[in-house]
């Protein structure tokens, strides 16, 4: 099973790991981290395909795809 992880601390909130999920799994939570930024969340609902698009966007890089 297909696995997300994101590094709230280094979300910058971007959203363009939203932007490129192909199944929209991915949003912009309502939390603040440590910096002061709204960071991204993953919804795991067994969609993911592990296609790892997030994780290449990602300029913070704290996105990491699991297989």
């Amino acid at each position: 099973m297909t696995r997300i992880e994101i590094d709230k601390e280094r979300c910058k909130g971007c959203g363009l790991c939203t932007v490129v999920c192909p199944h929209e799994l991915i949003a912009i939570g309502d939390e603040i981290n440590g910096h002061g930024y709204f960071f991204a969340k993953w919804e795991s609902d067994g969609k993911c395909t592990g296609c790892a698009l997030c994780a290449e966007i990602c300029p913070d890089i704290a996105i990491a795809v699991w297989k």
